[in-house]
């Protein structure tokens, strides 16, 4: 049965993100404004980070219940230089593992008057399940879930191809590995097709490739070297053992012969393409240092980008609770 990405609950009674819990259904415009305001609050190492007020007063609770270092850390820095109080909570550190469930302990939360939460979980449809619990006035954002969606990775990621590529559509992106377990894959190719990339491929073997049915268009690839060649963007996929053994490659030195990024796989690429990698990375098993740490990497440059991004979401979906609120008072009075 099909997850509930919540991409009919996301908005408000006015058509105005209220959640962030899914990429699908945003229009290219909407997509367009997020990575603007989030180029508005990049800056480049050694400046002074961006601040503003845009969460002065708000609470934001991060729920973190898979392990994670990029996305977490980002979004308490995000929430923090918005003016946010933050609270953080892991599965260790809360009540879940006591047997409460989920509910009781955004309720439990939500008493507190914590305005958004930013949760991560294994389990397909948590996001928006919450999301059809909470109050009126408070966000849920999905800072991953399960193998479905990672909507603010896919908004870093493509904000990292506009800043070194520029237009989009006439670029060639190859996403390369684990497709078919990967939320990061799936986000960041809805991003790119509602923004209109030029071309779009799944590069993996047949057991990693995603549904028949998902992502009308994009081209689905069965070897690296027509996967990559004359790509301009390449973005390595995380690997896990158990998915190695799925895909019939006995070992990581067969993997990384036959679809690690490397520096002779790389040589089929367009001149100048660049590499993408979410994080974290097995280092010698899907890429290896050399391009990782080389001049064709942005990795780095996407985790600064995901302070940014997360900085903009929540930005600007206070301001549009905020606006819904306004309105709501209007017309009681």
């Amino acid at each position: 049965m099909k997850t509930d990405t919540g991409r009919d609950l996301q908005r408000d009674h006015a058509g105005r993100l209220r959640h962030l819990l899914t990429l699908e259904g945003l229009a290219r415009d909407e997509i367009v404004q997020l990575l603007d305001l989030a180029q508005f609050y990049v800056r480049e190492p050694g400046d002074l980070p961006a601040r503003d007020g845009a969460l002065l007063g708000r609470t934001v609770a991060n729920l973190f219940f898979e392990p994670s270092t990029r996305t977490r850390v980002s979004f308490e820095l995000a929430a923090t230089r918005l003016g946010a109080d933050v609270v953080n909570l892991d599965l260790h550190s809360s009540s879940r593992v006591k047997g409460e469930t989920v509910l009781d302990t955004i309720y439990t939360l939500q008493a507190m008057m914590v305005d958004v939460f930013v949760m991560r979980d294994s389990e397909p449809g948590l996001p928006a399940f919450v999301a059809g619990h909470v109050q009126p006035h408070v966000s849920v954002l999905n800072a991953g879930e399960a193998h479905v969606s990672h909507p603010t990775q896919g908004l870093l990621d493509v904000l990292t191809i506009r800043q070194r590529k520029g237009d989009l559509q006439n670029l060639c992106v190859a996403i390369v590995g684990d497709i078919s377990h990967s939320r990061v894959a799936r986000s960041t190719a809805t991003a790119l097709q509602t923004l209109g990339v030029g071309e779009l491929r799944f590069v993996s073997p047949a057991s990693l490739a995603p549904e028949a049915d998902e992502f009308p268009g994009a081209k689905r690839c069965a070897s690296l070297e027509d996967g990559i060649r004359g790509a301009d963007v390449i973005m390595a996929l995380r690997i896990q053992k158990e998915r190695m053994d799925q895909s019939q490659i006995p070992d990581v030195d067969a993997f990384l012969k036959e679809w690690g990024i490397t520096e002779r796989s790389i040589l089929h690429a367009n001149k100048g393409a660049i590499v993408l990698h979410p994080g974290p990375m097995n280092r010698g098993v899907e890429i290896t240092s050399a391009i990782a740490d080389g001049p064709a990497s942005a990795v780095q440059q996407q985790v600064r980008n995901g302070v940014a991004v997360r900085m903009a979401v929540l930005a600007t979906i206070v301001r549009n609770v905020q606006v819904r609120n306004v309105q709501a008072g209007r017309r009681e009075v």
